[in-house]
């Protein structure tokens, strides 16, 4: 496979497990990572929290795009995800699957290239594409009102 792209995250251990993440992208602020107790202090999120959360940013800017293009309206998509833990043959923790569901305001769900980008959406996003070839992910379109407009395993 081509390397098509390629940026480089510095991360730096502060105390504890307190890392500090300085992005490639000088307005964007860093991000301080940690570990929930008994390890760390939950002073950050941890990994597992930060790829559900890439995931779901990811699907939700993929949508926003096929359906707007470069000028989506404000505030017209809400997402919720979930990671599922489990422990694998030798008791390690793992992620074992991702929900991924994106509450669409109505301004999403009557715009004319809504019914075609709900089936191409999720082919675009690179990092749950990404993340499937390895783990399980169910994601989920639903209105405000929370009826299902679309899903996938």
């Amino acid at each position: 496979m081509s390397e098509e792209g390629r940026f480089t995250i510095h991360l730096e251990q502060q105390e504890g497990f307190q890392i500090n993440v300085a992005f490639d992208w000088k307005r964007a602020a860093d991000l301080v990572m940690d570990e929930p107790p008994p390890l760390g202090e939950q002073a950050g999120p941890n990994a597992s929290r930060l790829l559900a959360a890439a995931a779901a940013n990811c699907l939700g800017a993929s949508l926003l795009y096929c359906v707007f293009k470069e000028d989506p309206p404000a505030s017209c998509l809400r997402a919720e995800a979930t990671c599922v833990m489990v422990r694998n043959d030798k008791k390690r923790l793992r992620i074992g699957r991702l929900e991924i569901t994106l509450i669409l305001g109505e301004v999403v769900t009557q715009s004319a290239r809504f019914a075609r980008c709900k089936d191409l959406f999720e082919d675009f996003c690179v990092v749950s594409a990404s993340i499937r070839q390895g783990i399980p992910m169910r994601v989920t379109l639903t209105d405000e009102q929370g009826v299902i407009l679309h899903a996938s395993e």
